[in-house]
């Protein structure tokens, strides 16, 4: 009985999570092109490349689904249940509903890995997109706040560069020599020409030896051999955080804070990496005491509770996101905070729920 149960719990929920999963990155692709047609024709892009984009594109949409696809298939999994009188049976056969739904919670933590591997995959086949659908920004004059690695294997972080110029301002130059002592020089500007290559000026060199002694000095001009790309070079497009990986996202904060900027949306891009994917679990229980009232509104009803909750939490992780990158919280919780809520609120419920 028990296992038979068990069965038709689990075997439900994957049925209608499968189905919605993959059918509704349909909706989300026609919605995303309809916007974009105008973009496409101007781009000069045919019909198979836009079939080939949006190819490489269904993986993230897929993601996107994963969250509102788990709550549907919770809550109409119980709504079946109820509706067939299913739970009742199992309450007089003396099985609680917590017991009932059990099955669900080891398939969430399933769709939550799978999530994340799908994550890492989307990395991948966002650039494949963007190569595609030509997304290239506009080219422009100017670059803020970036981190540039040098042929020489040096780290070069620029607060402003300007290519009309041929100038940057606020450099961190960072290195490490053969004998493994460390490099670091920070200048107020530097100026590029086609003979010299960058001159940094008005700044501190600071060398640390590999036993810690350090030797250090200021400069009025200082060049470094090797450092020669041009600032036509340096105005390449980096990555967009859609197509970094936690790892990548992790390393480029770091070098953007080492360079004096911001990296807040960096970090919390990064911490939503991980916090998305464990939303799957998250959102199933919560939706799965939620469902309990669903059989007074039928299954109307479930498709809009499952929207809009999906809708608030999308809308809370967009709020935390902000706070978040504004400095109002740290990455980790602007991140994992909606999480949170909503896993209380799961708790709460099911708790709530008569057994």
């Amino acid at each position: 009985m028990i296992r038979t149960l068990d069965r038709m719990v689990a075997t439900t929920f994957v049925r209608i999570f499968s189905f919605f999963v993959l059918s509704v990155p349909i909706m989300f692709i026609l919605a995303d092109q309809s916007g974009k047609q105008g973009r496409y024709l101007d781009r000069n892009l045919t019909m198979p490349d836009i079939v080939l984009g949006y190819f490489f594109e269904y993986p993230k949409f897929v993601l996107f689904s994963f969250p509102v696809a788990a709550l549907v298939g919770t809550v109409f999994t119980i709504h079946s249940m109820t509706v067939n009188r299913e739970i009742q049976a199992a309450k007089a056969g003396g099985m609680s509903f917590h017991r009932l739904v059990v099955p669900l919670w080891p398939l969430g933590a399933v769709l939550t890995v799978a999530a994340f591997l799908l994550g890492m995959v989307v990395t991948v086949t966002n650039r494949k997109a963007a190569e595609v659908f030509k997304e290239v920004d506009i080219r422009r004059d100017w670059r803020n706040e970036f981190v540039y690695q040098t042929d020489n294997d040096e780290t070069l972080g620029v607060q402003q560069l300007s290519v009309a110029n041929a100038r940057m301002d606020g450099v961190l130059l960072q290195s490490v020599d053969e004998n493994g002592a460390l490099r670091h020089v920070w200048a107020d500007d530097g100026v590029y020409t086609e003979e010299e290559g960058w001159t940094l000026r008005q700044g501190h060199l600071r060398v640390v030896q590999p036993d810690g002694r350090e030797t250090s000095f200021s400069f009025d001009r200082h060049r470094r051999p090797g450092l020669t790309p041009t600032p036509a070079d340096l105005l390449q497009n980096p990555p967009d955080e859609e197509e970094m990986t936690y790892e990548e996202l992790g390393r480029q904060a770091a070098a953007v804070y080492r360079s004096g900027g911001d990296p807040k949306k960096l970090l919390v891009e990064r911490e939503q990496k991980l916090a998305i994917p464990a939303a799957t679990l998250v959102i199933m229980l919560f939706g799965a005491p939620l469902a309990t009232t669903v059989k007074k509104g039928g299954a109307a009803f479930g498709v809009g509770v499952s929207l809009g909750s999906t809708l608030v939490y999308i809308l809370l992780l967009r709020l935390f996101g902000a706070i978040g990158i504004a400095g109002g919280l740290p990455p980790v919780w602007a991140a994992w905070t909606p999480n949170l809520i909503f896993l209380t609120v799961g708790v709460v419920l099911l708790a709530r729920v008569r057994t």
